[in-house]
């Protein structure tokens, strides 16, 4: 058993230990089952997660820098003049982006599939989507996030306007959780599968284009004069919508995945 897994089993054991007796076990569920309980089991993936996001710092910084590198190799590519980095800026940043966010999706189900502990959470009281939620809030937050707030800083290298920056950090901001929200699923999907992480990227990408198109059309339409307000509202109309909707497909496809 390796170290990173270790914590995971341990971690696993309080959700999932139920005190003596059926109707104590009864109390229990129906407690599991009230918003205080979505919310508890919510809270417990997102802690756990991002506490073996912490343990594990390298595969993160490998992300990251997998970003800038990405991002650094375009101005480097192509010619110095300012109008054409202006026009590349925000569809680098925002490709860049969704490839590091689907670089770190098979680990979110893989390791916790091998070892045991999603079968685990899956026969725990308390409610799978909601624990897949906070697996994916966690997610975002170690690798989405850190994203959004270091595209203005690379952004520079664009000549973007401080305008522009902004409005690309913000349809980040927006637009990377949809990215963590809809590649659960496809990370579900694939997780019985093998050569999971080619599928996955076959399964995600499709669905990725709309959220690509409306982030870096929002940066391109304030660069044209026009408002970036439509773009971000579509942006927010989806984000409502994976955060419905992707828990708990997910959830249902992590349990086709173990039966």
């Amino acid at each position: 058993m390796s170290a990173t897994n270790q914590p995971r089993r341990d971690s696993i054991a309080a959700p999932d230990v139920a005190p003596a007796g059926a109707v104590a076990n009864d109390r229990r569920a129906d407690d599991a089952t009230t918003p205080y309980g979505v919310l508890a089991a919510i809270r417990w993936g997102l802690v756990r997660d991002l506490r073996i996001a912490v343990r594990s710092r390298a595969e993160l910084g490998v992300q990251i820098l997998f970003y800038a590198i990405v991002v650094s190799l375009f101005p480097l590519a192509t010619s110095p003049e300012r109008n054409l980095l202006q026009t590349l800026g925000p569809g680098v940043l925002w490709v860049a982006a969704l490839l590091a966010s689907l670089l770190s999706l098979p680990r979110l189900f893989a390791s916790d599939f091998a070892d045991g502990t999603l079968e685990q959470m899956a026969l725990s009281p308390f409610p799978l989507p909601a624990l897949v939620g906070g697996k994916i809030l966690a997610h975002w937050l170690a690798t989405g996030l850190p994203l959004a707030i270091l595209a203005p800083l690379l952004g520079l290298q664009y000549a973007l306007d401080g305008a522009a920056l902004g409005i690309v950090a913000f349809s980040l901001l927006i637009g990377t959780p949809i990215l963590s929200l809809v590649g659960a699923i496809g990370a579900a999907l694939t997780l019985a599968t093998r050569g999971g992480g080619g599928l996955l990227a076959l399964l995600v990408l499709p669905l990725y284009v709309p959220v690509l198109i409306f982030g870096a059309g929002s940066a391109d339409a304030l660069r044209a004069g026009l408002s970036a307000a439509p773009n971000l509202s579509l942006l927010g109309a989806g984000l409502l919508v994976a955060l419905v909707g992707a828990p708990l497909a997910a959830s249902a496809a992590v349990r086709i995945a173990l039966d």
